[in-house]
């Protein structure tokens, strides 16, 4: 992978330092990157989850890497935000290939989830990092093991939050959240996305602790108005639909592990992150109550100390 020149610079965390921003070219594509920039520290790589973009990062994770002496870099996964998009392989019928994923047949999918821990890998090089922690959320998560699988002596240690094993015996996701995420339209108006995106995180949301609905409305409409690519959301849909055999992978991975899940998550529920943590040998596990499938602040609070306390554990 190689680093194109920076395209511009933003302000990170409300620090007072310019934090580059720079698209990196690897395999053909290109990915857009976030890095702090502090090379004398210790690097923590965050991969985000499904359809999500890098901004979609919550500032208070950010600040406590960042204060306890992390170099932080994010970026978007191939396909939304604004890394390359796979739009030659058209739009995915995941109705036609959840059959065949149960009949067992092969899946025709333009990339898998060990073509993007590839790319994951590819943003180390590219800023020439030996090493780093790996925070992986969601489908992050599932990229993360694969990257500890794949290039252990990459990975300092790895985070697994709100992830699975992908093991077939788990549950999936409630009723009424599979049904909002299956009613994914390519034709909706900009505005009509938008409030049926705030509706599926209220569905997947921690009840323990909600969202302020303006905070949220202005968080989506950034996320929309910076890129808005749901055909990339359904493909990378199908590279998880299409990761059929990672459960299987996991006790060979010999990093350390800490794996964080909500007791109330709806979208990928508990026993999903239990079974990670049982598999991966001496994972640690952290159940927090009344979180679902996602980042609100009084809870997140809860994780950041376990976690940093890990990261230093094996710094």
């Amino acid at each position: 992978m190689r680093l194109l020149c920076p395209s511009r610079t933003g302000w990170c965390f409300g620090a007072r330092r310019p934090d580059a921003i720079m698209r990196m070219q690897a395999h053909g594509i290109e990915l857009e990157v976030e890095d702090s920039g502090q090379r004398e520290r210790p690097a923590v790589l965050l991969i985000m989850g499904l359809g999500m973009q890098l901004i979609a990062w919550p500032t208070p994770l950010l600040q406590a890497l960042d204060q306890a002496g992390y170099r932080v870099i994010r970026f978007d996964n191939r396909d939304v935000g604004l890394s390359t998009g796979f739009d030659d392989w058209g739009v995915p019928n995941l109705l036609w290939n959840g059959l065949k994923h149960r009949l067992g047949w092969a899946m025709r999918k333009p990339y898998s989830l060990q073509d993007m821990a590839r790319d994951a890998l590819g943003v180390l090089d590219a800023l020439h990092i030996e090493r780093a922690h790996v925070i992986g959320v969601s489908m992050g998560g599932m990229i993360a093991q694969r990257m500890a699988w794949t290039a252990p002596e990459r990975v300092i240690s790895l985070v697994s939050w709100m992830s699975s094993s992908g093991a077939p015996d788990l549950p999936g996701p409630q009723p009424q959240v599979l049904k909002a995420m299956s009613a994914t339209s390519l034709n909706l108006g900009l505005e009509q996305a938008m409030l049926n995106m705030q509706r599926l995180l209220r569905m997947i949301g921690s009840p323990a602790e909600h969202e302020d609905p303006l905070a949220q409305a202005a968080r989506v409409r950034q996320a929309v108005q910076r890129a808005y690519r749901p055909a990339g959301v359904l493909r990378q849909t199908l590279a998880v639909m299409s990761d059929a055999d990672r459960y299987e992978l996991l006790h060979d991975i010999t990093r350390p592990t800490l794996v964080i899940h909500g007791r109330e998550d709806p979208l990928l529920p508990l026993p999903c992150g239990e079974d990670t943590a049982r598999r991966i040998p001496h994972a640690r596990l952290q159940v927090i109550d009344g979180m679902g499938h996602d980042f609100p602040p009084g809870l997140l609070q809860q994780c950041l100390p376990t976690l940093i306390e890990f990261l230093h554990e094996h710094a």
